[in-house]
């Protein structure tokens, strides 16, 4: 039971230093992707630390619920990406570690935050929840259509089953993982606001989605907020890693030794999975608002047409 205990707790405590470190490293390789130097791979670690250190500037209109929902979102975003298994399958908390019940602590922590831009009553807090809203409602049957072709295929939605049955041999090569894995690629774009979506590194008012409804938020808050989105978009690099890529994960009840190598291949997955994400958000524009639905519209289409490739084989 301590042995289990440590090692989840190692990895509650990985994520949570590796998605500063992910968010510095895919500005980096953008910045010398364009000729620049960009700023140091740490240099999340120092905005946090800053914004930590900075009083709070609360508006007179908030409620309670405003400064609480950054520690909820946070909160939620955490367990869901310590649920998904990085170094190893079989943890203490594997029997959570459900695809379902992740995509649901992730779709309150959304409606939390877009509950708090909606507090103030400000303008562009109204329009970044409204398209927040937006992008979820399209979103969220897309990831339905992914966890249940995922489910058809390894038989369950827990992610270490799915895990251990991705590494054998039984899956050979289908052509319904290949479109749940772009399926699953876009809707980790949408959710994360990165481009052609929305552009972090953006604040014009007319295309704000995500920075829109936090531009209320200050000092300990805001680095809450800019922690939990560093979160999110390691847990969805994890979540590709651990479902099409989980060569290298340990086994429960596996050696030290193990658990280490586990942890080197977890930390080259995210290294390739920050790189591609880089190339490909500087090799494309950032879309227009109203091209998002037809965006997300082909994600639903590939979860839905490799779920029915499976009834189809299966009929056969």
């Amino acid at each position: 039971m301590i042995r289990d205990l440590v090692v989840q707790g190692l990895q509650m405590t990985l994520v949570l230093v590796l998605a500063p470190l992910l968010a510095g490293f895919v500005r980096k390789i953008k910045a010398r992707l364009v000729r620049r130097t960009g700023p140091p791979i740490t240099q999340p670690y120092r905005d946090l630390l800053r914004l930590m250190r900075k009083e709070v500037v609360l508006s007179d209109d908030s409620s309670w619920l405003f400064r609480a929902i950054p520690y909820l979102v946070f909160a939620g975003i955490w367990v869901a990406a310590s649920l998904v298994p990085t170094l190893a399958t079989g943890l203490l908390f594997s029997w959570s570690a459900d695809l379902i019940a992740i995509t649901a602590i992730l779709g309150s922590a959304r409606f939390f935050l877009a509950l708090g831009g909606l507090d103030v009553g400000t303008s562009f807090g109204g329009i970044g929840s409204s398209r927040e809203v937006m992008i979820a409602s399209l979103a969220e049957p897309a990831m339905i259509m992914i966890v249940f072709t995922l489910a058809l295929v390894a038989g369950s939605t827990q992610l270490s089953i799915v895990a251990e049955f991705m590494v054998t041999s039984n899956v050979g090569l289908r052509v319904s993982l290949g479109l749940v894995l772009i399926a699953l690629v876009v809707v980790a774009i949408a959710e994360n606001a990165r481009i052609p979506v929305d552009n972090p590194a953006t604040h014009l008012e007319l295309t704000m989605v995500h920075e829109a409804m936090v531009l209320e938020y200050s000092g300990r808050h805001l680095a809450m907020i800019e922690l939990s989105a560093m979160l999110k978009l390691l847990l969805y690099v994890s979540l590709i890693a651990c479902v099409f890529v989980p060569w290298g994960i340990a086994r429960a009840d596996a050696s030290p030794l193990a658990y280490a190598a586990g942890a080197a291949a977890y930390g080259g997955k995210l290294a390739v999975g920050g790189a591609a994400l880089a190339l490909f958000e500087t090799a494309i524009a950032k879309m227009r608002v109203f091209r998002v639905p037809e965006f997300l519209g082909a994600a639903l289409m590939l979860g839905l047409l490799g779920m029915l490739l499976l009834f189809v084989t299966r009929s056969l």
